[in-house]
């Protein structure tokens, strides 16, 4: 019996352990089957030999056959849970307390990604099902946020509003006192309509702020969706933050951030930045032995290393910290500070004009100067009864009030939201990602733009086109005329010290070559050209040192055990006037090392400049073989390999980008880590530099810049168009100068090393494609196709985001202005307002919101390209937008208290129809006056109006709900009905502002802001 029983028990632990690579059907069949056998064997024990007998017997009793069409169901929940040989809560604490004695437990990190089933080289297998599988068992690589905001609570928010809520107090005792006296009726109208006036204008302001949430919600989701490098299937691959799992093994380099926590596997020279999780600012070094611990969230600020994913999402350090944070993603800009002292100030004389119009109201009302609609005073003393005098007076409180609704442009905040909202939509198309919403507004001011060259201007599609051994040109596909001993060490050099990779699935199908474009520039060029297998190189040699490539150094260099002879030998790779410079000797065509003196060393810097000069980055290569007892990488007495070059061709369209930012007055300067000739060359076909041109003080080099005194720097720095041979502190010392001459620079960036740079900018533009994370978060902008045309797109935007805003100003201060003015003589000199409460909130209905929606989504035009940048000091409010809307408020105060005084006379109507005159004329007035708005400065406001189907529509809108304020809801609005000729009059009178505009638009107004001479007097 213990036999069949020892038997039974190693079938079962064969079946428990089911191959994860299997398809999660066969999985099922799998787990069905091992419960069959188990019941089986179970069954097999009563049946054992004649001695038990007996005992199988009552044995069986208690143990029922299965009938044969019982079915056996399989939880894949179950198997998926419990098949990792290591549970969830040992990885988390594992790298969260940095605890290295637990982790020596498990047997280390190959017994780690043993228990995870995760192979170090090839990383996970199986597909999209073992993906599934991990996050089920350990979860997603998400952080939980708190949740959006409802439209229910911009609702809560626009009722908070001091104005609002005595606006509905008003409604609220007009309602009541109009039942109590009209009956329910008629005596709902005059409240009830305010009440429908009020929530109108909330609905609307807390539609649209509910809009501008969810868009940068949007913005925010798209931001964090982070590339990542990863191996699976033995297969480099890139693949977004949230779909990493649990074992699977992420390729980190300079400038990435950390996507989860993990251990590190392999790599070099490893520095991670944990000051967002610590606070110190010291770089902590990672390695296999001491500190193999990474923590997400945190930046890696140099080498290059893969790690082990051990914790995703909430389990992570990140994801805990961030659980606790609540994150508002609305930020308040420059100019919407600016807009809301101007909507304050506006406001304050708003309210002296409602406080002095609700004195002189209640003193004509209580001194009997007032008549009700049959001619009779309102007001006789102690006949007089409560209800009628509350009614009277909360009537009065309820115009004062309106003229506030009025007076206070509410407008203008709601018109930045919305033309920000909508340039960031239409900007996103357009391939920028704003990050920062005063970037929008700032770009628009730009004076200067400070670009790189890679990738930028040029395509970042580069190919090895040249490749010089010694003095001699190689041509393409010939690697046979290379020695080759000399062969094999420029493989060396290629394979192992390169943070690319190469992957081909099988011997039929093609290579894939991935890394930064220089090195699957240089990595193709090797496989293809010279037929060097990557993976053999690697299994031959052993990497002992590497010295990472960055910015500052321009080169990279290992130190590497070749393992056939154990001899050490050093290679080194970078810009080649670097290399150059560290070699004393160089191998020639043959093979044969010759000593390099000063004439060799010219010919090899024309060669250098020769290639340069036709648009090619060059890099060369460099080896040494080094002593046994050798432990760390020297820099001289190298021997020089050879010397490649590499082609960048200039974007399609980035010279007449490049001409049209230069037309707007904006300033193009390239800095570039490539030589001065190449420089020079791209500079040129690009259009930054015209052919002739005097280079003197034009172009620098990084060096001789940084070692200018701060006088000359500042000096030239407005004449420099080419830095050459820059590194990051070079680009950040130029943008100081810059901003301390009064200039606004953007400024874009790719690297870890442009971030002091991008934060010091003005307008910081980072690349999407090629661009770090930390490039990233330092930027305001992420240029999502890392093309300079979009950065021209994106300076346009923002000029066009300054202009719409300034457009809606001057339409709504042309209504502020009439409407207090009115309203205020009106008061003071016939004891009533003509527009009554409904009217001044649709009024303001059709101002704030409707025309900020209009105004607000004008799409960018060439006009606002042949003007000069916007200076930081210069007034929203500018002289020419004083003589527009002065000309056109004086216009509608000169009609409409025409109309208030004498307009029963003229057209010989009744006092209500003439008030319907005055309020149909007032409305219409702003529609026509919206088309002036379009244009400050052109005289023709319907150019481009075809394409802007949202203003058109906006108008007719307005248009068809006024029809029907006036035609149809009479006793809503308090309006009377209108004949023909009473709309033409008005439609007449209305259309007069458009001639009044083009005489206007004639006038010359001074350049000196209105108010300097204010200033100037003062003193």
């Amino acid at each position: 019996m213990s036999t069949i029983l020892h038997t039974n028990l190693v079938c079962i632990d064969y079946l428990l352990d089911i191959p994860h690579n299997l398809g999660i059907a066969k999985q099922r069949w799998h787990k069905a089957f091992f419960k069959i056998h188990c019941c089986r064997a179970l069954h097999s024990l009563t049946s054992v030999s004649k001695n038990t007998r007996a005992k199988a017997n009552k044995v069986k009793k208690n143990i029922s056959r299965s009938p044969s069409y019982t079915l056996v169901n399989v939880e894949l929940d179950q198997l998926d849970n419990s098949s990792f040989k290591i549970d969830k809560t040992i990885l988390n604490e594992v790298v969260k307390n940095k605890d290295i004695n637990q982790l020596q437990k498990l047997d280390g990190i190959e017994g780690l990604a043993s228990a995870l089933e995760t192979d170090i080289e090839g990383g996970i297998y199986g597909g999209e099902e073992a993906t599934k599988r991990r996050q089920k068992a350990f979860g997603f690589n998400k952080y939980k946020k708190p949740p959006t905001r409802s439209i229910f609570q911009f609702v809560w928010e626009a009722f908070k509003d001091l104005t609002i809520v005595i606006l509905l107090g008003c409604a609220a005792l007009s309602l009541g006192f109009g039942i109590k006296e009209n009956g329910l009726k008629e005596g709902w109208y005059d409240g009830g309509s305010i009440f429908v006036a009020v929530f109108l204008v909330i609905a609307v302001s807390a539609g649209s702020n509910y809009r501008q949430n969810r868009q940068f919600d949007k913005l925010s989701r798209v931001s964090n969706d982070i590339q990542i490098d990863v191996v699976r299937g033995g297969r480099r691959q890139q693949i977004s933050i949230f779909e990493i799992v649990v074992g699977d093994i992420v390729c980190l380099k300079i400038g990435d951030q950390v996507p989860a926590d993990g251990l590190f596997v392999n790599g070099h020279s490893l520095q991670v930045d944990e000051s967002s999780m610590t606070g110190e600012s010291d770089y902590v070094d990672v390695n296999c032995s001491q500190n193999p611990f990474l923590i997400s969230g945190t930046k890696v600020a140099d080498g290059y290393a893969q790690m082990l994913v051990t914790s995703v999402g909430m389990n992570t350090t990140w994801g805990e910290m961030m659980s606790h944070i609540t994150r508002d993603t609305y930020e308040l800009t420059p100019l919407q500070a600016r807009l809301n002292t101007l909507t304050s100030s506006i406001g304050k004389v708003g309210l002296a004009v409602a406080f002095l119009v609700l004195v002189v109201l209640l003193v004509r009302y209580f001194t009997g100067n007032t008549q009700d609609d049959n001619g009779n005073q309102e007001y006789i003393g102690s006949k007089t009864k409560v209800d009628d005098i509350v009614n009277a007076v909360v009537g009065i409180v309820a115009a004062a009030i309106t003229i506030v609704v009025v007076a206070i442009p509410e407008g203008l905040p709601l018109a930045v939201t919305l033309t920000l909202a909508y340039s960031m939509k239409r900007m996103m198309a357009d391939q920028a990602m704003v990050r920062k919403l005063p970037a929008c507004e700032t770009m628009g001011s730009a004076t200067t733009i400070c670009t790189d060259k890679t990738g930028t201007l040029t395509l970042n599609q580069m190919k090895v086109i040249k490749f010089w051994q010694g003095q001699e040109c190689i041509e393409e596909g010939v690697p046979s005329a290379i020695s080759p001993y000399v062969l094999e060490l420029i493989k060396q050099g290629v394979a192992l010290n390169s943070t690319g990779s190469v992957y081909r699935e099988d011997p039929g199908s093609e290579f894939e070559f991935s890394g930064s474009p220089t090195e699957k520039a240089i990595l193709s060029w090797a496989v293809l050209e010279l037929n060097m297998d990557m993976e053999e190189m690697k299994s031959n040699c052993s990497a002992l040192h590497v010295e990472a490539f960055n910015s500052k150094k321009k080169r990279s260099g290992v130190l590497l055990r070749k393992m056939g002879d154990n001899t050490i030998h050093e290679h080194w790779k970078g810009a080649a006037e670097m290399i150059l410079a560290m070699c004393t000797s160089y191998y020639d065509a043959s093979g044969i090392v010759k000593e390099m003196d000063n004439g060799e060393r010219n010919k090899f810097n024309q060669i250098i400049e020769g290639m340069a000069a036709s648009s090619l980055r060059c890099i060369a290569f460099a080896h040494k073989q080094v002593p046994e007892e050798e432990k760390k990488l020297k820099e001289n007495s190298l021997t020089l390999l050879g010397i490649v070059g590499i082609k960048d061709p200039c974007r399609p369209g980035v010279k007449k980008a490049v001409e049209e930012c230069q037309y707007a007055g904006v300033n193009i300067k390239m800095i570039t880590g490539d030589n001065v000739f190449t420089a020079k060359a791209i500079a040129t076909e690009c259009g930054i530099l015209r052919p002739g041109q005097d280079m003197k003080g034009t172009v620098v080099e990084g060096e001789e810049f940084r070692n200018y005194t701060h006088e000359e720097r500042m000096e030239k720095v407005d004449k420099i168009c080419v830095m050459a041979r820059s590194s990051p502190f070079d680009k950040l010392l130029m943008v100081q100068c810059l901003k301390q001459k009064g200039h606004v620079v953007a400024v874009t960036g790719d690297g870890t090393n442009d971030a002091p740079a991008l934060k010091e900018a003005d307008i910081g533009l980072s690349m999407g494609i090629q661009g770090t994370e930390v490039a990233k978060e330092s930027s305001d902008i992420v240029i999502l196709d890392d093309n300079f045309a979009s950065v021209a797109t994106v300076l346009r935007w923002g000029r066009c985001v300054y202009a719409n805003i300034q457009k809606f100003i001057q339409f709504q201060l042309t209504v502020n202005v009439a409407a207090l003015v009115i309203n205020f003589v009106a008061a003071v000199s016939a004891g009533e307002v003509p527009l009554t409460a409904v009217q001044l909130l649709w009024v303001n209905l059709i101002m704030d919101t409707l025309g900020a929606l209009a105004l607000a989504t004008e799409q960018p035009t060439k006009e606002l390209m042949e003007k000069p940048p916007v200076g930081r000091s210069e007034p929203l409010i500018t002289n020419i937008m004083w003589r527009n809307l002065l000309a056109q408020a004086l216009y509608q105060i000169t009609v409409l208290l025409t109309l208030q005084f004498g307009g029963e006379s003229i057209f010989g109507v009744t006092e209500k129809v003439n008030d319907t005159l005055i309020f149909n004329t007032f409305v219409l007035c702003q529609v026509f006056n919206e088309f002036n708005a379009r244009k400050l400065e052109k005289r023709n406001v319907f150019k481009g109006i075809h394409k802007n189907r949202l203003f058109l529509a906006i108008i007719g809108i307005t248009i068809i709900l006024q029809v029907v304020m006036v035609e149809f809801l009479k006793k809503f609005a308090d309006t009377e009905r209108l004949n023909w000729g009473q709309w033409g009059a008005c439609i007449g009178l209305a259309a007069m502002s458009w001639p009044i505009a083009w005489v206007v638009k004639c006038l010359p107004v001074p350049e000196k802001p209105f108010f300097s001479y204010l200033k100037w007097k003062r003193r």
